[in-house]
């Protein structure tokens, strides 16, 4: 009789790795905020000064925001209860979708639940074991995510460098090819060279991919994204994605294309087909943040001064910071454990800055992601610099 042999216990496993993670300084911890107004949240009691928001333009608090929603849920409810090709399409949704076209310039949008989803659905819908996806080394994990389900065979170049790109394509000619990077990259805070990109792929005869979740709202004309302020057309980025949780401040993600894009998303996209569509009164919502934040353009002019600010101040404090005019602004620390420590100080001192690890940036590279809104103050920006410059 053969002796059972004994399966591996994944709980156990689990909880070794989660071990481990605590002994390197890279365990992840939660935080429940209890309270925001404006710029400022709540967290262990202590009122804070959010430097970690993505909420660029200051639009999750708007009024015109909350009382589209409140009149989207007083009609629609709180659910959409059902699939969008199920019955769970509203006339929200429709609405939103075709304001996202217009806003960006492209022929039709869909939507999704998140960016991680719309990745997941556009990728998948799109190659198969035999293509091949070309991507930025630092491109968004819900890309690289993509591609390893989709099965096809998946190449990286060096961040940001076309010529890069060109070569990890040039190995793989006569196949189907999608180039795709991130428009603003998410740790960075720098902008992909997306002519140049363009060029390339109209070259190699590859679609390019642009997630733009980070752009959109912020860079470009009436803020339609780094895809705009690049002057690039549909026809350039045939795919565009993005999120409405970022300077739009609402939830949820969309896809824009030509038509035959978007219809074979519906038949194709197994996270369109088969996830519940997104709560019509997030859709409300999310069309007055498109009007708020194409139209108010005084956001955008503000949130370039505080970056300018910012970045001035940095330089003659002599701070590490990358180079970016986003309002990402990462501040190189190194040491995992250094990174913890300066992000604890600062909260101490009354700073919300949470400190950035691998795995979510490479080994040695741990950061502060400082990020900058319309709804912080340059005296803000001046208490946090001085803090940094001590600290740093």
């Amino acid at each position: 009789m053969t002796a059972r042999v004994r399966r591996p216990d994944l709980l156990q496993r689990i909880a070794a790795a989660h071990s481990e993670r605590a002994r390197a300084s890279l365990l992840r911890r939660l935080r429940t905020v209890e309270s925001v107004d404006g710029a400022f949240i709540w967290i262990d009691g202590k009122r804070l000064v959010n430097f970690a928001s993505n909420d660029y333009l200051g639009l999750a608090q708007h009024a015109a925001l909350r009382e589209a929603l409140v009149a989207a849920a007083a009609r629609w409810g709180v659910g959409a209860t059902a699939a969008h090709l199920l019955g769970g399409h509203r006339e929200e949704h429709a609405a939103l979708e075709e304001a996202l076209a217009r806003w960006t310039g492209r022929e039709r949008a869909l939507l999704f639940s998140d960016g991680w989803m719309a990745n997941l659905g556009v990728v998948s819908a799109l190659l198969a074991p035999d293509d091949v996806c070309v991507q930025d080394k630092l491109s968004h994990a819900s890309l690289i995510d993509a591609a390893r389900l989709a099965g096809c065979e998946l190449k990286r170049y060096v961040h940001a460098d076309a010529e890069s790109a060109r070569r990890q394509l040039e190995t793989r000619p006569g196949v189907a090819a999608l180039l795709a990077s991130d428009g603003v990259f998410s740790m960075n805070g720098d902008v992909a060279p997306l002519r140049a990109l363009a060029e390339l792929c109209a070259a190699e005869d590859a679609v390019l991919m642009i997630d733009d979740a980070h752009g959109l709202g912020v860079l470009g004309a009436e803020g339609a994204g780094s895809v705009a302020e690049a002057e690039l057309t549909e026809r350039d980025v045939p795919i565009l994605m993005a999120t409405l949780g970022k300077a739009l401040g609402v939830a949820g993600a969309f896809v824009a294309g030509n038509a035959g894009l978007i219809d074979g998303l519906v038949q194709n996209a197994r996270t369109y087909i088969y996830s519940t569509a997104l709560p019509p009164a997030l859709a409300a919502a999310a069309r007055a943040a498109i009007d708020v934040a194409r139209f108010e353009g005084w956001r955008r002019d503000r949130l370039a001064r505080l970056i300018a600010h910012f970045r001035g101040g940095a330089a003659a404090f002599g701070l590490a910071m990358l180079d970016s005019r986003t309002p990402i602004q990462p501040l190189m620390i190194g040491a995992s454990a250094a990174a913890l420590a300066i992000s604890a100080q600062l909260e101490d001192a009354g700073f919300y800055v949470p400190a950035i690890r691998p795995p979510t940036v490479p080994e040695g590279k741990a950061r502060l992601r400082i990020t900058l809104t319309a709804l912080h103050s340059e005296n803000d920006v001046d208490r946090l610099l001085a803090a940094l410059a001590v600290l740093a």
